[in-house]
């Protein structure tokens, strides 16, 4: 995974949070191993995190970049790692990371969580 691409990303992954047997995995840190192994493309940082604060919409990511908005997706499992593979790349190489909406993969457009602005302020 190379992040020396030009508009190079992160994508977060809560690893928080936990299921109900206290020695169960926690399912976000299996996403985040199920993103490691499948592999992300160039110019996405893979980067856990701590808890996101979406406990109840289970496994949750967030996607950042400088100078554009940032975004929260929640539903997610370890099976959909190529699913948020193709939705990192497509945040990745959108102007200002705002993907349309009907180019979005199907679970992103169900389950966003957040849309934030970017940190920068408009000139």
């Amino acid at each position: 995974m190379n992040t020396a691409h030009p508009g190079a990303v992160d994508l977060l992954v809560c690893t928080t949070c936990r299921r109900a047997d206290p020695d169960a995995p926690r399912p976000g840190a299996l996403l985040h191993d199920a993103l490691a192994a499948h592999g992300l493309p160039e110019g996405v940082r893979l980067i856990a995190t701590d808890c996101l604060s979406n406990c109840t919409r289970g496994c949750t990511v967030a996607l950042r970049g400088p100078g554009r908005w940032s975004y929260v997706y929640g539903n997610l499992d370890p099976a959909q790692a190529p699913l948020i593979a193709e939705g990192a790349a497509l945040f990745r190489d959108a102007p200002g990371g705002l993907v349309p909406w009907r180019d979005r993969p199907e679970h992103f457009r169900k389950n966003c969580i957040a849309r934030i602005p970017p940190m920068e302020a408009p000139e």
